[in-house]
């Protein structure tokens, strides 16, 4: 007969803390005060893990939180009435997610992970509610959604008017300064994308992405191995984008 083993709980994990965050600066106001972010930490749901290609969540599902990326990347899509998916955004650390259908019964696009990812969820009922008593939580959620706007009108540009080599460039910019942000390296990093999420994203095909990486090595602007890319030349990269913006929609 089978020996039966006494049952042990499975210890749970200790709660992430908005306190020691070392990205709180970035997805909350850096003026809001102890006990207020006690009352915060109370209604977000911190550090949940989600694999490579899980959906954080659905477009055209009830909208109920946004969320903060703590660790890992995501992407969102929309799906168009004939089945063509557009990729929207990458997000990285620090960044939230969801913005976009504030306002909405429904979620507008679709999140993915891109690689093992952890999520704050921010209910949108109770952050609502504590925006209320929070005029400063309130401000910070406005500014946000603000930034939203202006990265959309920026990828409207990019996609309208300008050449592949701006295109990349431009991406990889965005991405150099956003990592800055997080006090890692802009000049070197790798990838969270494939290749062909920045084809789809840029409006680009594929082997087109591939030709313009390779010319820019061959310029001596980057050095490129896989998803390892290294920013060679910022100047250069800057010089190609003209009078676009240097930051992309993320």
């Amino acid at each position: 007969m089978a020996q039966t083993l006494p049952f042990r709980p499975v210890p749970s994990p200790l709660k992430a803390s908005c306190h020691t965050c070392s990205l709180s600066n970035l997805c909350l106001p850096l003026a809001i005060d102890e006990t207020d972010l006690e009352s915060l930490e109370d209604i977000v749901q911190q550090g949940r893990i989600y694999k490579r290609g899980e959906h954080i969540f659905d477009q055209s599902t009830p909208f109920r939180s946004c969320f903060a990326v703590r660790s890992g990347s995501v992407k969102t899509s929309i799906v168009s009435e004939d089945g063509e998916e557009q990729i929207t955004g990458f997000f990285l650390p620090g960044e939230l997610i969801g913005l976009d259908s504030m306002g909405g019964d429904y979620y507008a696009c679709t999140a993915r992970a891109l690689e093992r990812t952890s999520i704050c969820e921010f209910p949108v009922q109770k952050l609502e509610e504590l925006t209320t008593r929070l005029p400063d939580l309130q401000h910070h959620m406005y500014h946000l959604m603000s930034q939203e706007i202006q990265h959309s009108h920026q990828l409207n540009m990019l996609l309208s008017k300008n050449t592949a080599e701006e295109r990349v460039a431009a991406l990889l910019l965005s991405l150099s300064s956003r990592l800055q942000r997080r006090r890692l390296s802009g000049t070197r990093f790798s990838l969270p994308m494939a290749r062909n999420d920045i084809a789809n994203f840029l409006g680009l095909a594929v082997e087109t992405v591939s030709r313009v990486f390779t010319r820019f090595q061959t310029q001596g602007v980057i050095k490129a191995r896989g998803r390892e890319v290294e920013l060679l030349d910022l100047a250069a990269l800057q010089g190609v984008t003209r009078e676009l913006s240097r930051q992309v929609c993320p």
